[in-house]
């Protein structure tokens, strides 16, 4: 679950930056673009933290999920233009997310990430329309490689 605004990206960009968001946001809409664009769906709050408050420094607008559950309650994801998920949550495994993304019609770009590579996953995920399956640690180029290949594809 989206527990506070710093999940948003708000208190690491600060009141400036909300107005920027603000903005975006209805910029966006107008153009009828998604409002987000990356969800992080990962239960390791260092590693959640950490790649979040790297995509803001990138300029991208992110909000942060600890499982796939709260993710999909969040009321973002159609607004969502890309995800990064563990494989491996709590619950609902991001595999798992990725099926109900597909059986509720969503065609959001996915980038798996785990600490626990594995082949037969990997294909799987892949063959579902995954962009991106990275190992960590994470390598910032990869990401971002894959966030910009993501970001590219029409959904």
């Amino acid at each position: 679950m989206v527990s506070s605004a710093a999940d948003f990206g708000v208190s690491l960009i600060g009141m400036h930056g909300g107005v920027l968001l603000r903005r975006a946001s209805a910029a966006r809409e107008e153009l009828d673009l998604p409002k987000l664009d990356v969800a992080i769906v990962e239960d390791d709050d260092s590693v959640r933290e950490a790649t979040a408050h790297l995509l803001r420094l990138l300029g991208y607008i992110t909000a942060s999920f600890s499982s796939a559950e709260h993710f999909l309650k969040s009321g973002l994801v159609r607004d969502t233009a890309c995800l990064i998920t563990d494989v491996h949550l709590p619950g609902m495994s991001g595999v798992e997310l990725q099926n109900r993304l597909i059986l509720d019609g969503h065609c959001v770009p996915i980038v798996f990430v785990t600490a626990f590579p594995d082949e037969a996953i990997r294909a799987r995920v892949l063959s579902h329309g995954a962009v991106c399956y990275l190992s960590k640690p994470l390598q910032e180029q990869s990401l971002v490689a894959c966030l910009e290949q993501a970001l590219q594809r029409p959904h």
